[in-house]
């Protein structure tokens, strides 16, 4: 479709990518996860792949995104480092 736009979406992608290794808090990992998810779909549905796009967005950026929190909320925080 566009590829000025499909840039972008790519240099975000790299960007939550990197926040999301980065990142030392668990639930900010999380977040930025489900974003780089969603940024995905957002890809798969601008190179013409909407029925792709339209999965990744429920499972990945959703369903997954929100086990995830879930999983994260009922660790401990007790660490040695």
């Amino acid at each position: 479709m566009s590829v000025p736009l499909e840039i972008v979406l790519f240099v975000f992608l790299i960007v939550a990518a990197i926040v999301a290794i980065e990142a030392r808090d668990l639930l900010t990992a999380v977040v930025t996860l489900t974003v780089f998810s969603f940024l995905t779909a957002l890809v798969e549905v601008v190179m013409g792949a909407v029925d792709v796009g339209f999965t990744e967005a429920v499972v990945a950026a959703g369903i997954t995104g929100v086990l995830f929190v879930v999983a994260v909320h009922h660790t401990e925080r007790d660490s040695a480092d």
